[in-house]
C-alpha cells in the first residue's frame, strides 16, 4: 500500500539520526539502509535527503567529513552529541505520539479501577 508521504516528512529527521546512532554512513548508504530497515516502507531519494542532511548539519546534530569507499572519495555523516541527545527527544515524541493515536484507532484508552 502508497504510504502517504505528509506521514513520512516530520519523522525523517529522527530516521536519519537513527540510521547514524550506531554506525557513519555516506548518503546513498543511508537511503539503502533505510529501505532494507523498513522494508522499502521509506524510499527516500536524494534530493529529499541532502537538504535534511545540511540542516541536521547546521543545527549541530551531525557532522561530515571525507573517507573512501570502494576507492572513491565520500561524503560520511555522523552524529554529533548534540545528535544523540536530540535523536532522544524525537524518539520520546514519537513513542508518546504513536501511543495516543494506537489508543484512539483501538477506540479509547482503557481506564484501570474506573
Amino acid at each position: 500500500m502508497p504510504m502517504d508521504k505528509t506521514l513520512v516528512t516530520r519523522s525523517t529527521s529522527m530516521l536519519i539520526l537513527k540510521l547514524l546512532e550506531n554506525q557513519d554512513m555516506y548518503g546513498y548508504q543511508m537511503i539503502e539502509e533505510l529501505a532494507r530497515r523498513s522494508d522499502d516502507t521509506f524510499a527516500l531519494k536524494a534530493g529529499t535527503l541532502y537538504p535534511l542532511l545540511h540542516d541536521l548539519e547546521k543545527e549541530g546534530a551531525i557532522r561530515c567529513y571525507e573517507g573512501s569507499a570502494a576507492g572513491r572519495i565520500r561524503k560520511y555523516y555522523s552524529l554529533t552529541m548534540e545528535g544523540r541527545e536530540l535523536l532522544g527527544i524525537k524518539e520520546a515524541e514519537w513513542q508518546a505520539f504513536s501511543a495516543g493515536v494506537n489508543k484512539v484507532l483501538k477506540g479509547g484508552a482503557c481506564l484501570v479501577g474506573a
